[in-house]
């Protein structure tokens, strides 16, 4: 039986970097630091207008990381293009707005089906694994099975934002997703708004390869240390 994979997205690590535009706190640190106290990879996102994450950022963690690296970004030409040059492991392709604080939602596979399905060609031709960022809806992923996505992210901020009933109902959805995606032959991993309390009942579901978790790690860092951090929630993750 394989073991639950944690992804621990180390994005905020340079979002405190980027309040100075200094060079501390460094990511790149952070993710030998993640991958050291017990990750499986690590994840980053590189967004259009470089937030947080640059590009001096993804080059080095290409060279450094130990597990696998994980490419958050949208869906875009020019991404694609830097996906193609790094070489990483994964590429997640997820929406993205300018405006928003966080990825609001899931990609829309169905209606941007032609979009996404040459990017991915192009991404495989890279010998890239893809996985898309999707709500946990039947038709996305069955659209995502179609145009030939390895993975799928199950998009769970719909259940971390909800509480009492209105949570189990999400919770019931993320369910149904993660078999639907198993019979449809995808991989499936699931992200967004974890923490250390409401990622037990998804975990109790089994059948999520990989939790890619980044804020409430790096929030419970500031307090404890990212060592601790890390270490808690893989222990959570693994199981033990």
């Amino acid at each position: 039986m394989s073991i639950t994979r944690l992804g621990v997205n180390v994005d905020h690590v340079a979002t405190v970097r980027q309040a100075r535009r200094g060079a501390e706190p460094d990511p790149v640190t952070a993710a030998a630091i993640a991958e050291l106290a017990g990750a499986d990879g690590i994840t980053v996102h590189l967004r259009e207008d470089r937030r947080h994450i640059l590009d001096r950022d993804v080059m080095l963690l290409r060279r450094t990381v130990q597990t696998h690296l994980n490419l958050e970004m949208a869906a875009t030409d020019e991404m694609v293009a830097i996906a193609m040059k790094v070489v990483p492991d994964y590429v997640t392709l997820v929406p993205e707005k300018r405006q928003e604080l966080t990825t609001e939602g899931g990609l829309d596979v169905v209606k941007y089906k032609d979009k996404l399905t040459r990017q991915i060609d192009l991404l495989h031709q890279a010998d890239i694994t893809v996985s898309l960022f999707v709500d946990p809806d039947l038709e996305q992923l069955k659209a995502s099975a179609r145009i030939k996505a390895d993975y799928v992210e199950i998009h769970t901020g719909a259940y971390c934002d909800a509480k009492g009933k209105q949570q189990t109902v999400e919770l019931i959805k993320i369910e149904e997703a993660i078999k639907a995606g198993k019979k449809l032959g995808l991989g499936v991993n699931a992200g967004h708004g974890l923490n250390y309390q409401n990622i037990r009942p998804i975990l109790a579901l089994g059948g999520v390869e990989e939790f890619n978790i980044g804020h409430s790690i790096i929030a419970r860092a500031v307090l404890v240390g990212l060592d601790r951090a890390v270490r808690e929630m893989a222990e959570l993750v693994h199981g033990r």
